[in-house]
């Protein structure tokens, strides 16, 4: 699939970029993969980690549509990734985070447009659902505006869709590292102890981004089958013996977490191990409506209502084996 192909990943030296480009330079044999991040720091280290003579580094903003129109030529595959995505930091940079979630993505779809990018898949959140954070509205309007994209691409047929899953293990925002280092203390802070969460290991949401690349039509919104956990469980993994500090929900946050609302069900379908929401605002182009459809008896798919749960010896178990 990605054999001998032109690859661009923006946000590149994020965990996901790195964890993208360890697994496409072990299975695949691509002609360029190109790293497209605005910290040369980051792209200095990544280079030291990875030395394979296809990757290409680029210094760059998705804001600065020049240099996201340079870096696209002869691109066959884009995954977008880069974003703001810290909630606390989004709620009082408001500006900033739609600068280069809204304003960045119509940048990547232009210039993936215009420069004949022949797929491009943008990486989402559950926090994109009924979203009561400034993050997850920009990613909700970043997620209508790449499904869209699929109305402009006239004779040039760029495919464009969504990739939404919840919460990371091992990326950086991920709240372990946090837990471990208050362990130290003894004592963990515990937002509220009902609280749930979805979780995703790197490793998985990369094989489910590449999964979505090979059968893609364009319009799709993917969504996999991951499990929830509970925080309290979470933090008995990092530190048996913890103390409690209840500090309550912060704010822009939830209590749960909900990755196919409701509402969705009317456009949804579920197979095995993922949901895909078609949307009916672009022309069919090709896609086969797979698996059973939701309908509008569907009650959503939450963290809280999830038939898979992680326990704590099973937390314990991915945090042993992923590298925070």
């Amino acid at each position: 699939m990605l054999n001998g192909k032109v690859i661009l990943v923006t946000g590149g030296t994020g965990s996901f970029g790195k964890k993208f480009v360890e697994i496409v330079l072990r299975k695949y044999k691509p002609k360029k993969l190109i790293i497209f991040s605005r910290d040369e720091m980051k792209q200095y280290e990544m280079a030291k980690q990875f030395h394979h003579p296809c990757l290409r580094y680029f210094i760059g903003d998705v804001r600065d549509a020049n240099r996201l129109h340079r870096a696209f030529n002869s691109v066959d595959i884009v995954v977008h990734a880069a974003a703001l995505k810290i909630v606390p930091s989004a709620e009082y940079n408001p500006f900033e985070v739609v600068r280069t979630n809204v304003f960045g993505a119509e940048n990547v779809i232009n210039m993936a447009l215009d420069n004949k990018v022949k797929k491009v898949i943008a990486i989402s959140t559950d926090k994109a659902v009924n979203p009561i954070n400034l993050y997850g509205a920009t990613k909700l309007c970043a997620e209508k505006m790449f499904i869209a994209a699929n109305n402009y691409v006239g004779g040039k047929w760029t495919k464009f869709s969504v990739v939404r899953y919840g919460n990371v293990f091992g990326s950086r925002g991920s709240v372990i590292p946090f837990f471990k280092e208050s362990a130290k203390t003894g004592v963990i802070p515990i937002t509220d102890i009902r609280m749930t969460r979805f979780w995703i290991t790197l490793t998985q949401g990369v094989n489910f981004v590449l999964n979505c690349l090979k059968e893609m039509h364009g319009g799709e919104v993917f969504i996999p089958k991951i499990p929830s956990m509970k925080v309290l469980d979470l933090a008995q993994a990092i530190c048996p013996h913890y103390k409690r500090k209840m500090i309550g929900i912060r704010p822009g946050e939830k209590l749960h977490e909900t990755l196919l609302s409701r509402h969705e069900g009317t456009d949804g379908y579920e197979l095995k191990n993922k949901f895909i929401i078609y949307s009916k605002v672009i022309p069919l182009r090709g896609r086969k409506f797979r698996g059973k459809y939701l309908g509008v008896d569907f009650k959503g798919y939450r963290s809280d209502n999830n038939s898979q749960w992680l326990s704590v010896d099973q937390l314990k178990k991915i945090i042993e084996q992923e590298t925070f």
